[in-house]
């Protein structure tokens, strides 16, 4: 057990806040810059269709200095007025801090809220962050995220899964049947079957 505290403590040192910010800047240009959503006139209840499609496209965003921020594609998307969300499929997000390091995520779909407060990834859910040199030049190793399904609460920091994740940095592994990890309070909480490989810095 102290190793495994001990893992996740230095998980949570390395584990980049701009996970969130990744999710939000992929979803921003989707939920603030679309058409205002028409009202039309009907009796009953809203069904469940949507009011516009976007097929095969994708956006780039930029720093002031002209050098790329985040990239955004899609297979299509479609939002959904009776739940104001937008779902996207085949999304693959791209995102370079002011240092350049690039933080990726990947599903078969996702599905963000009106404000881009939340995004969940379903099928295949993957976020990386590649291994980078950190201050001082000391390198910090890459660290994923796998899963059938991810949910990131951008408000509140948080990345909860109440399905089986498996979580890699470096050459460490970690298997849970549930797991939720909290930014801001730098922990990370596993239920079920838990299982852990650690690698010896000598054979990493």
């Amino acid at each position: 057990m102290r190793a495994l505290l001990a893992l996740w403590d230095r998980l949570s040192l390395y584990l980049p806040i701009t996970l969130m910010g990744l999710l939000a800047l992929g979803t921003y240009w989707l939920v603030e810059s679309t058409p205002a959503t028409r009202a039309p006139v009907v009796e009953g209840a809203a069904r469940h269709e949507p009011d516009y499609f976007m097929k095969n496209f994708s956006v780039r965003t930029f720093v002031e200095a002209g050098r790329i921020k985040s990239e955004v594609f899609g297979a299509a998307a479609r939002h959904y007025p009776d739940t104001d969300t937008i779902e996207i499929d085949t999304v693959r997000i791209r995102s370079f801090d002011e240092r350049g390091r690039l933080t990726t995520a990947t599903a078969n779909r996702a599905l963000t809220n009106r404000d881009g407060s939340e995004v969940q990834l379903f099928g295949r859910a993957q976020i990386v962050r590649e291994a980078q040199q950190g201050q001082g030049g000391q390198a910090t190793p890459r660290i994923e995220f796998r899963g059938e399904f991810l949910h990131a609460y951008l408000k509140t920091d948080r990345v909860v899964s109440n399905r089986p994740v498996e979580i890699r940095r470096g050459k460490d592994l970690f298997l849970a049947d549930s797991m939720d990890y909290d930014d801001g309070q730098r922990t990370m909480q596993m239920q079920g079957r838990v299982r852990g490989t650690l690698v010896p810095p000598s054979a990493r």
